[in-house]
């Protein structure tokens, strides 16, 4: 039989649109993903994400564009690469944002995207093992539970925001978002629960419910989309296996799902993207469509690290070694302990300035010290801070390096390029080193190294900015980049029912279709979206 809906992208939109669509026996669906199957211990592992995340393990590993606001240094954009996506190596965290950003997203001029309009989607996505209310689902495929570590120091942080003032959440998700909390993580008996686990693997051969209109293909790299007569039909592909090259034809649609940096790189190699752009890497424009690529929008982070001698918190010391040891046996046997950590196991979401409305800044509080994205390690035992910007007002892009499919995409987020984020950074480190010398974390400390890593000596605001330049990267939220909104013209990408404007038969279902950046970690929304997007497309058939 042919192929009803042709789905680009095996990441999280991609999973949950396969799982939602051939739950109609007469839609046959196929999948393509260009990495693996994502099975096996490291992914389902929670602590493999250390191993992950800094190399090219599952992982597309991108770098940036040298930014100026880096002082030239060159970004690093970890991307998931295998059934799943960037769920198969994240942190973890289920994070929707506050209501107000998707209130925007309507006022845009995006009828249904409002949070009364989303909040079914996340509920229906969700199997919430600790809150069935207003707020929450339960008997959703995505299972979102409480750490299973047990560590201590999660309460040493919730004491120091206490000490701080701030409030205490028991829900980051519910009716409020400003406090100090622990976080819900996307896992399921001490293991990472991707969306590949949730929604794809109980349908495909050999899981509980298969489903013979789903087919799934991995290894395939999409080389464009193939446009006939301003329809989109299909799609060229390659088995990076075999090399062979196939066209893939669609009967209604094809949905692309490659993420906030693929997805609008698949477009423009198809030709739909700007014109003059494509014209100068070799590619003939079919679409002119200025709007594929622009306006990439990404959280700017900064750690703050101290050093510590609790062996609850992580190090390379002998002693370290030795517990690591027996919490894998631990793990091995129970599911439970260190081994189940996602790092970022409490944090935050504060205002930078007591006038604002909601907050605009979050803290991911992490049991350990590592720098560069875990590229760098340090022996010694000590915990760290993140703090990033939720709503930063610079806006880069993604464009392509030339006209080969196989070659990275041109990210640049430019990073800092309106100076009132570095602003909104500088009283937000403040806001996070007052939290951090609260008595509570401080009393923690090494006895001979009481000020924070790195940089200590940054006091002065001009000193913080020239740290944040030196330090800043990425918190791995990068979106925006086909957007959504009515008017072409003013460089929106698909309209407010995920189409594409100006191609026929062709959806945009990730990251990039955001307006504009939800406060907060990305998954959990994105998989929303989908499955809002899956209602979209059945009721269009």
């Amino acid at each position: 039989m042919g192929i009803d809906v042709l789905i680009v992208g095996g990441g999280s939109a991609g999973c949950v649109l396969a799982a939602r669509l051939s739950e109609d026996p007469a839609c046959q669906v196929m999948l393509l993903e260009m990495g693996g199957d994502g099975r096996g211990w490291l992914v389902q592992t929670p602590a493999a994400t250390g191993l992950m995340l800094p190399r090219k393990l599952n992982n597309h590993a991108f770098e940036t564009v040298p930014q100026a606001g880096l002082d030239g240094r060159r970004g690093y954009q970890p991307r998931g690469k295998a059934l799943g996506g960037s769920s198969a190596i994240n942190g973890m965290i289920y994070i929707r944002g506050q209501h107000q950003d998707y209130d925007q997203w309507a006022a845009l001029g995006n009828p249904g995207w409002s949070w009364p309009d989303l909040l079914p989607y996340f509920r229906r996505s969700e199997h919430n093992e600790q809150f069935n209310d207003a707020w929450h689902g339960q008997g959703g495929p995505l299972n979102v539970a409480a750490l299973r570590t047990g560590n201590p120091f999660q309460q040493v942080f919730l004491q120091a925001g206490r000490e701080a003032g701030h409030p205490v959440r028991d829900d980051f998700n519910g009716e409020a978002q400003e406090g100090v909390g622990l976080f819900q993580v996307t896992q399921k008996h001490g293991e990472r629960w991707s969306a590949a686990r949730a929604y794809l693997f109980p349908h495909l051969p050999g899981g509980a419910r298969p489903r013979r209109n789903l087919e799934v293909r991995t290894g395939v790299q999409v080389l464009r989309l193939l446009v006939e007569q301003g329809r989109v039909v299909g799609a060229e592909v390659r088995d990076l296996a075999t090399g062979a090259v196939q066209r893939l034809l669609a009967q209604r649609e094809v949905v692309l799902c490659a993420g906030a940096l693929q997805s609008p790189q698949v477009l423009m190699l198809s030709g739909i993207g700007p014109g003059e752009h494509l014209r100068q890497q070799g590619v003939a424009p079919v679409v002119d469509l200025p709007g594929v690529g622009e306006h990439l929008q990404d959280h700017p982070d900064f750690i703050l690290a101290y050093r510590a001698p609790s062996l609850d918190l992580m190090g390379l010391s002998p002693a370290g070694l030795w517990r690591l040891w027996r919490e894998i046996r631990r793990y091995r046997r129970a599911r439970v302990g260190a081994v189940t950590s996602n790092y970022a196991e409490a944090g935050a979401f504060l205002r930078s300035r007591p006038e604002l409305a909601t907050p605009d800044l979050q803290l991911h509080f992490i049991l350990g010290i590592a720098e560069d994205h875990a590229r760098k390690l340090h022996a010694a035992h000590g915990y760290s801070c993140h703090v990033c910007l939720l709503r930063p007002r610079s806006r880069g892009s993604v464009k392509l390096a030339g006209p080969d499919p196989l070659a990275a995409p041109s990210i640049d987020p430019a990073f800092y390029r309106d100076p009132r984020d570095l602003d909104d950074m500088v009283a937000g480190v403040k806001l996070t080193r007052a939290l951090m010398d609260m008595p509570a974390l401080r009393s923690r400390r090494h006895a001979r190294h009481h000020e924070e890593l790195f940089s200590a000596h940054a006091r002065s605001d001009d000193e913080i900015r020239q740290q944040l330049r030196q330090r800043s990267d990425t918190c791995y939220h990068p979106a925006g980049t086909c957007r959504m909104g009515p008017d072409p013209s003013r460089g929106d990408v698909v309209d407010a029912q995920l189409r594409v404007h100006g191609v026929r038969s062709l959806r945009v279902v990730d990251a990039s279709i955001m307006p504009t950046l939800v406060s907060g970690n990305t998954n959990a929304p994105v998989i929303a979206i989908a499955e809002k997007a899956a209602d979209l497309i059945r009721t269009a058939a």
